[in-house]
Order: C-alpha cells, then sequence, then structure tokens
C-alpha cells in the first residue's frame, strides 16, 4: 500500500500520517519527489484502515500495492536511484562499464589490465577471488590474497572495484578491499547470504540467476534492502533456456520491464550471457540502445590461457574499439560516457 499526498504537502501533514502508521506497528518508506510525497507502507496492513488514511490532512489518495516486492518498487519510488560505488556512479545519467577478468590471477596481471581497461572508459574494475565453478576441480580463486591485489589496483588507477562473494566469511573479507559486492546468479536465492549482503554496508550488484523469473529476481532484491541497504544494481547476465548456441540466452526484454517495474539500476553481462567473445561487441551495443545503465565485460590480458571464462574475453584492442562504438549510442539514449 503506498499513500500518495497532495502536491507540495507539508512536513507537518507528511509526519502525522507516517505517525499514525507507525503506531500500529508497520513501517514506512518516505520518497520525497519536486511536488509529490509518496509513502510506502510495509508490514501486516490490516492493520491500518485505507479510509483512516484517506482522511488525513493533504493526503491525495491510498492505492494498494499487490506485488510481494516493495522496497524496490517504483511505485514506492518513483524517481530512478542513483548508486555510489566508490568514487563513480551508477544511474540513469550516464553508462557505466564495469570490465576486467573473470578471476585474478597474478597482480601483474590484474594490475595490466586495470590500466587497460581505465583507458578505455570503465570506471569499475571488476575480478573474481571468489569463483564458484561448475567443475570442483577448475580454478576457484585467490580469495582474499585477489581481494587485496584488488584494493592495490584502486589505489593505482582509482577505479572503483567490485568483486563476487559466496559465504558470510567471503564478506566479511571483502568489505575491508572492494567497493561492491556482487551476488552471482548461482546465489541469487541463497536468501541468507543476501540477508548479511544487505547488512554489509556495501552496495550490491545482484545477479539474475539461471532460470529466475524477473519477479523472482526483484525478492531477491528485496531481501537486501530490507535489512537497510538501499544501494542495489541489478544485472542481467541471461537465461538458461532450450538454446545451445550461446552460452545463455540474453534476456535483453529485461531491461525495459524491470525500467517499469523498479527504481533500481539495470546493467547488462553480455560476456556471460553469450559466453563468445565475438558476440561480446553487438549485445552490448543493444544493451545499451535500450537503455541499460552499464555494462560488465570481461576483459583479459591474453584470453587463450586464462583460468576462467578465457572463450568470452576481451583483448584491450578489442575492448577499447568497442568503447569507441558505444558512444554514438549513448548519444541516442541520452547518457554520458
Amino acid at each position: 500500500m503506498i499513500v500518495i499526498m497532495q502536491p507540495n504537502a507539508t512536513d507537518s501533514s507528511i509526519h502525522a500520517v507516517i505517525s499514525y502508521i507507525e503506531e500500529k506497528g508497520l513501517t514506512t518508506h518516505l520518497s520525497k519527489g519536486e511536488e509529490v510525497t509518496i509513502i510506502g507502507i510495509v508490514g501486516n496492513k490490516t492493520k491500518i484502515s485505507e479510509d483512516n488514511l484517506a482522511s488525513f490532512h493533504e493526503v491525495d489518495r491510498v492505492v494498494p500495492v499487490s506485488e510481494s516486492y516493495k522496497l524496490v518498487n517504483r511505485k514506492f519510488h518513483p524517481d530512478s536511484s542513483i548508486i555510489k560505488v566508490g568514487n563513480t556512479f551508477i544511474g540513469p545519467d550516464n553508462l557505466t562499464i564495469m570490465a576486467g577478468p573473470c578471476a585474478v590471477e597474478t597482480e601483474e596481471q590484474l594490475m595490466s589490465i586495470a590500466y587497460a581497461v581505465k583507458k578505455s572508459g570503465a570506471t569499475i574494475l571488476r575480478g573474481g577471488a571468489y569463483k564458484p565453478r561448475t567443475s570442483p576441480y577448475s580454478f576457484q580463486g585467490l580469495e582474499e590474497e585477489g581481494l587485496q591485489y584488488m584494493l592495490n589496483a584502486k589505489k593505482e588507477t582509482g577505479l572503483s572495484t567490485i568483486c563476487e562473494v559466496v559465504s558470510l566469511d567471503a564478506i566479511n573479507a571483502a568489505v575491508k578491499y572492494v567497493d561492491m559486492l556482487q551476488i552471482g546468479a548461482r546465489n541469487m536465492q541463497n536468501f541468507y547470504l543476501l540477508k548479511e549482503a544487505g547488512r554489509s554496508g556495501l552496495p550490491v550488484l545482484l545477479k539474475r540467476g539461471l532460470c529466475a523469473t524477473i519477479e523472482e529476481w526483484l525478492n531477491a532484491a528485496e531481501y537486501i534492502i530490507a535489512e537497510g541497504n538501499p544501494n542495489v544494481v541489478l544485472c542481467e547476465r541471461g537465461i538458461r533456456t532450450y538454446e545451445t548456441a550461446t552460452r545463455n540466452t540474453l534476456d535483453l526484454s529485461a531491461v525495459p520491464v524491470l525500467k517499469e517495474k523498479t527504481h533500481l539500476p539495470i546493467i547488462v553481462d553480455p560476456s556471460h550471457s553469450t559466453g563468445v567473445s565475438r558476440y561480446v561487441a553487438p549485445m552490448a551495443k543493444a544493451s545499451v540502445a535500450c537503455d541499460a545503465d552499464g555494462l560488465m565485460i570481461e576483459v583479459h590480458n591474453d584470453p587463450a590461457h586464462a583460468l576462467s571464462d578465457g572463450p568470452q574475453s576481451l583483448t584491450f584492442d578489442q575492448f577499447d574499439k568497442l568503447t569507441g562504438e558505444l558512444r554514438p549510442f549513448c548519444a541516442l539514449v541520452n547518457r554520458t560516457f
């Protein structure tokens, strides 16, 4: 349920409504626009009367919200959120590019990639220190050693940093080194991990699960925000279908759907979705054209010998060429890059 106040409602009227709701044991979520203020209500709404709410001074109307997700709902928060990550922002006016290796292998490797992706326009360095792999015998990551390399790269280049976490121990380590946590597709519905990420104090990138619906994905984001952390970014990374020509099927229709349903930023990962480096550029351009807020792209100094996901990684030259080609697409959707 949401309470929509009249244009230019006074603070005293808004406070009176909030006090009534909270006295009934429910939680409020306040969203103040330039003219209209919306009060979202979370909790057992049988404890309050819609008629009583509607009778408060300067209340315009009371609107039921049928969706199970509330805090991520655009009805609760009509304006698109802007999420601060280190020294950069993810939001509706710019195109944010996260780039780097799937897995951190050595400090020298990471540093060379960091300088290259920054030169080509990336503002966030991605690098995996914890790698949940399909095979237990595949490279699993350098863990805290890799996180230290991420911190060193940030100090050297000024790039903000993001790393995937797979456990509470990983979260406790990562918060000391990086600017943003990533919850991978395999953990999208690991509700315990989502809660802990919400309590971490860092912004969180939440990837869509391999077979998750958009509603399930938004409810997963709700778990994070319900812990008091509003700084969540969604990442479309392809879903599993019957098609085998690509690693996954990139659902670009999710971008406009999410823009309608939620205020959270949405970025696209054309690397994991396609699994093939030559498909990354066209899917990246299509992502920008459908108004994604950013891209996550895998870049490696030597993809042929990468310890993880080499076939989908771009070389430095390929990444630089792609970022140059993205600029006209950004202009078409009024984004800076």
